[in-house]
């Protein structure tokens, strides 16, 4: 029965010089790097096969080309609640930078000071999970690192600061999907490369 049941693909977007260094890429529209852009034509050979009734991109431009690269952008919809974690006063400072002025700050339990707190990033990832339960259907998700950690998280009915334990590479396909029924949510697969 779990073969009928939807699956849900997620794909984090390909390498960018900021996903590299470490710095915090909330709001920027930072571009892939090559390497980035190598990885993300790899991730449409990867989904061989699959077929979805959606494909849905983060409205970043990293998500999107990842997106296109892949093969998958004819008719990608872009949806704003996928947008990455706004970091408000860190976007594009490192943890460690943070860290300096902040020592034990976590971004999952903390937050960003202008920005977004880890309910807020679940709150969106709440109205996607809605909109993925309304479809019913096998869909393919674009976005970025941690708005992913957090959806995992709330995929499971697990507090937004659950994602704090999910990590996810860039480029990297995880599947949601259930156990035996549609109340029965699980994740299939995690950070796959």
């Amino acid at each position: 029965m779990a073969n009928t049941l939807p699956e849900i693909y997620l794909v984090r977007h390909g390498e960018t010089e900021w996903s590299l260094s470490g710095r915090h890429t909330g709001r920027s529209d930072i571009p892939l790097t090559e390497n980035g852009e190598l990885a993300a034509r790899q991730v449409g050979p990867r989904l061989a096969g699959k077929s979805f009734a959606a494909v849905w991109s983060s409205p970043s431009q990293r998500a999107r080309n990842t997106c296109e690269l892949a093969g998958f952008g004819v008719g990608a919809i872009v949806k704003d609640d996928l947008a990455e974690w706004d970091y408000g006063d860190y976007e594009g400072v490192t943890s460690k930078e943070i860290h300096a002025t902040r020592p034990g700050w976590q971004l999952f339990h903390d937050g960003c000071p202008n920005g977004e707190a880890a309910n807020d990033v679940g709150a969106r990832a709440d109205r996607i999970i809605s909109g993925l339960r309304q479809a019913n259907a096998p869909i393919l998700i674009f976005s970025s690192s941690h708005f992913l950690r957090v959806l995992g998280a709330r995929w499971l009915e697990l507090p937004p600061t659950s994602g704090a334990r999910f990590i996810l590479d860039t480029t990297s396909i995880s599947v949601l999907g259930y156990e035996h029924d549609l109340t029965e949510p699980v994740i299939r697969r995690w950070n796959q490369r």
